[in-house]
């Protein structure tokens, strides 16, 4: 192991850095919310978990990200917790194409945009934001959920992988 302590935004250690937490696989989602232009999507893989009581849930915001502004208002999100065979969600809320037609969601019950699909979602309202190096942690309180079963879509190494409900 290295201590790499110092900064190097663009470098070498930064590509490094992002290499070496690509190690740990995770789960991977799609946050929308409403913009000012409509709809939109964001896929994110920093979601956790944070309490029961109330039920809260983080995930962390780029304050570089094109659609920031629309999380960072206020406004009601969902959290979509992507199944196996929907990479291509994914992918398309990664970059490019993260605009949401009208015909495309339905509405939550707090107003958040939501896809049509997914293993769980989770409404939320913004609980709490908090400027994190270049980033922002959004916090939000979970005012309604639902699950499916199925095999979820993971991300190790930057590629999607799958694992199955029920793993021994």
């Amino acid at each position: 192991m290295t201590d790499n302590s110092h900064s190097d935004p663009d470098g070498a250690e930064a590509r490094a850095y992002r290499r070496a937490m690509s190690a740990f696989a995770t789960g991977v989602c799609v946050v929308t919310v409403d913009s000012e232009a409509g709809p939109v999507g964001m896929t994110v893989n920093s979601v956790t978990s944070v309490s029961l009581e109330p039920r809260l849930l983080l995930w962390c915001l780029d304050d570089r990200a094109e659609r920031a502004g629309a999380f960072m208002e206020g406004r009601p999100f969902s959290v979509h917790v992507l199944g196996a065979g929907e990479a291509d969600w994914a992918d398309r809320f990664s970059r490019g194409d993260y605009r949401l037609s009208e015909d495309e969601v339905g509405r939550s019950r707090s107003g958040s945009p939501i896809l049509k699909g997914g293993l769980a979602r989770f409404d939320c309202v913004l609980h709490e934001q908090i400027a994190m190096g270049d980033h922002q942690i959004l916090v939000g309180r979970v005012a309604h959920f639902e699950a499916e079963e199925g095999a979820g879509l993971t991300f190790f190494r930057g590629q999607y992988g799958r694992i199955q409900e029920h793993v021994e």
